[in-house]
């Protein structure tokens, strides 16, 4: 609900008519979170390589380390996502990048696979609630009309941490080995929490909100039809009988059986099987990840004009997704192209069009939770199939490669496959449905942008 002059003067907040953009600067803090946190997650799969030759490890061994970090992710996401419900991002949050970034910090301790796995099991419980964490402030912070968009601002962070996860781990791993980049790394988390900790408010306890931001925060909020408490949680056993909430989980399980690759076995791929150097490695490894900042973008910007320009919700929304996750299937064609150049180019289209998807299926949990209360419980069950996927991808590629002598053709085609499962969901079981809008006056006149109004 909208604050009062007297409440807003109280709170160190002028009701003034100008809209401030604290919204994007919080967001912006999502997207470094989630970028620390794919660079911890990431670091492994670079530095294995390097691992494994100090370690000696086989490549079906290599598959269970690399998905140990997702069994207790996967694990702790319902749990998590309920938490950030009763106590909300402000105080979550933090206390997960501290988690993990010690976990992180103590891999370089590592002494053989038993040791790192301990420490990956650990650092899934730390990061478990980013995505729910990041879901939950947008549905806060945003509009309905501009959650597609913020979406896929603190999704690039993703992409961002996977692309720096090369050159970073590789450098310092050349510098001072593979366990100075995962200090470096967990240092980093560290002082995240402290930016933190000064920024973030909810948005009408924000002194750096005026009245106007919040007014267009609460323009658009959006609730289902049948919500009957906003302020109310829903039963466990009424998410668990909602077909969409299986919907948005299994849609995610083929999403990221395709995308796992990217951040597992992509590297001992390009070293390994196709004979990149490390230097070559170093050098153009990252691109498919870079460019996929990009898409990520640009996905929530299509959804949102989508949405703008009067489509339905459940149209703005499926395109991007559809269309991205059918184009991410040229995977398929990688163990056929024997030009290193041109299987750079369809890995890249690969990863771009499968982050294209990303901000509008981000989005979904704020679209069919019952009570904007249950958006972070939501986006727990859907990270939840994220990471089934994430799961079963690295060990299902590794005994696959210990049984065909090294061939990446099965991996790869599975990838393609699971791709077109993942759009053939979301296009004919997801359902977005039509909202019932919050329009509740602002204490304070707020003057509209130019050619728009509140």
């Amino acid at each position: 609900m909208p604050l009062s002059s007297a409440r807003l003067a109280k709170a160190g907040r002028s009701p003034a008519r100008q809209r401030s953009s604290m919204r994007w600067t919080i967001v912006g803090f999502s997207a470094l979170g989630l970028t620390i946190a794919y660079l911890d997650r990431a670091a492994l799969s670079v530095a294995m390589p390097y691992m494994s030759e100090e370690f000696h490890i086989s490549s079906s061994v290599q598959g269970v380390m690399l998905s140990a970090f997702f069994w207790t992710y996967a694990l702790f996401q319902i749990p998590s996502g309920r938490l950030l419900d009763r106590f909300g991002p402000r105080i979550i949050y933090p206390i997960a990048v501290g988690w993990w970034s010690i976990w992180t910090a103590l891999t370089a301790l590592a002494h053989g696979v038993g040791s790192v796995m301990v420490f990956r099991l650990g650092l899934g419980i730390g990061e478990a609630p980013v995505q729910p964490a990041n879901i939950k402030v947008v549905s806060r912070w945003f509009p309905r009309k501009e959650r597609a968009f913020a979406s896929s601002l603190f999704d690039m962070g993703q992409q961002i941490g996977t692309a720096l996860s090369i050159p970073v781990v590789t450098a310092l791993a050349l510098f001072g080995g593979w366990r100075l980049s995962f200090i470096v790394i967990g240092v980093s988390g560290l002082l995240w929490i402290v930016g933190w900790a000064v920024v973030y408010r909810e948005p009408d306890r924000h002194p750096r909100v005026s009245a106007a931001e919040l007014a267009h925060i609460r323009s658009d909020q959006g609730s289902t039809i049948a919500e009957e408490s906003p302020d109310a949680q829903v039963p466990w056993r009424e998410l668990l009988n909602d077909s969409q909430v299986w919907a948005l989980m299994i849609g995610y399980v083929f999403r990221s059986l395709a995308g796992a690759f990217f951040l597992t076995w992509y590297p001992s791929y390009l070293l390994d099987d196709r004979g990149f150097s490390e230097a070559d490695f170093g050098m153009v490894g990252w691109i498919p990840a870079l460019i996929a900042i990009g898409s990520t973008v640009l996905g929530g910007v299509v959804s949102d004009r989508m949405l703008a320009s009067g489509l339905s919700p459940n149209l703005a929304r499926k395109v991007p997704i559809v269309s991205g996750l059918g184009l991410s299937a040229c995977i398929g064609f990688a163990p056929f192209i024997e030009s290193n150049l041109v299987l750079m180019v369809v890995l890249t289209i690969s990863s771009a069009a499968h982050s294209f998807a990303g901000a509008a299926i981000l989005s979904l949990p704020a679209e069919v939770a019952r009570s904007s209360e249950s958006v972070g419980a939501v986006a727990g069950f859907q990270n939840f199939g994220s990471q089934v996927g994430n799961l079963l991808s690295p060990i299902a590629i590794g005994l696959f490669l210990a049984s065909s002598n090294g061939s990446y053709e099965g991996p790869l085609l599975g990838a393609a496959a699971c791709c077109l499962i993942s759009a053939a969901i979301y296009l004919l079981w997801v359902r977005v449905q039509p909202v019932a809008r919050h329009q509740d006056p602002p204490a304070e006149p707020a003057e509209p942008r130019e050619g728009s109004t509140l």
